[in-house]
């Protein structure tokens, strides 16, 4: 199993040097890499009573991809975004700033991908949230021919590619890609026949395991091989990162055979200082 942190986001704050010292830390601590999560803008809630999503105007979120040219010179770890909300973005800057990165850590990048939540952040980045499913799946075609082929000619829906290509081109041919999302029937099945992996928002013994089977028999029904689709779960022990509490969630997704674990301190009011502390004990936990 690869272990991997999350970057505290909306906790780690603006210094740079704080975020050099976290990934230094997770680094010196025996992660294997960071993952980053990814909104660009935030919504007001003010007139907004209903507000269905976690996040709003006072969240604060780096740029993935800056963000990764940045930590690329400060860091050996595998840098991975979880997710980045590619529908609204346009597919052939995400190939070229994908395949930047890459080349930039030596091939040590993955893609994370998701179709988001957040209408109003749609609306700001002027594209439409009612066909972002249709689109997400015409994206992943695009993004691996742009980073495979010389010169890429693709009509679909959303995208007009003629005899077009970018260089550099990325160390990994194609980058993975992996793919976010719940327990939809629906999204299940695209990872199944998409993905390179399922970064999960589920946890073992809620209906994950379920899941899984329906990744699996997607892959199977595509025709891939089997093992196509990696698994990529969360340890989030909150207040409480006790040595016990810690390795009973890592057995729990031992027990679906998870190739991933990642690893977060949020959502435990900790400070910057606190969080890199967190990856330094958590280290200990995990690898001694």
């Amino acid at each position: 199993m690869h272990y991997g942190v999350i970057l505290p986001q909306t906790e780690i704050g603006p210094d740079p040097a704080l975020l050099v010292g976290f990934v230094e830390a997770a680094e010196a601590a025996g992660f294997d890499y960071v993952m980053v999560y990814d909104h660009v803008v935030g919504a007001d809630t003010t007139d907004r009573p209903d507000w269905p999503g976690p996040y709003d105007l006072d969240s604060q979120f780096h740029e993935p991809m800056v963000l990764f040219g940045f930590l690329a010179a400060h860091c050996a770890l595998e840098l991975v975004t979880g997710v980045l909300v590619l529908p609204q973005r346009q597919t052939a800057l995400v190939a070229k700033q994908a395949a930047q990165v890459d080349l930039l850590t030596g091939g040590r990048f993955r893609l994370g991908v998701g179709i988001g939540w957040n209408a109003p952040e749609y609306g700001a980045l002027g594209v439409d949230f009612g066909t972002r499913a249709d689109r997400y799946e015409e994206q992943i075609e695009v993004l691996r021919r742009l980073w495979t082929e010389d010169s890429v000619t693709f009509e679909g829906r959303y995208h007009r590619l003629e005899a077009v290509g970018i260089l550099p081109r990325p160390v990994q041919r194609p980058i993975p890609l992996w793919m976010g999302g719940g327990s939809g029937r629906t999204v299940l099945e695209r990872i199944g026949r998409l993905a390179d992996g399922w970064i999960s928002v589920g946890a073992p013994g809620h209906g994950l395991e379920e899941a899984v089977e329906v990744v699996r028999a997607a892959a199977v029904a595509a025709g891939r091989p089997d093992g196509a689709v990696g698994l990529q779960g969360l340890v989030q022990p909150g207040e409480d990162p006790g040595e016990a509490r810690f390795h009973r969630q890592l057995a729990r997704w031992a027990g679906v055979e998870a190739s991933h674990l990642s690893v977060s301190g949020l959502g435990a009011g900790r400070s910057p200082e606190e969080h890199i502390r967190f990856v330094r004990e958590a280290g200990v936990l995990l690898f001694g």
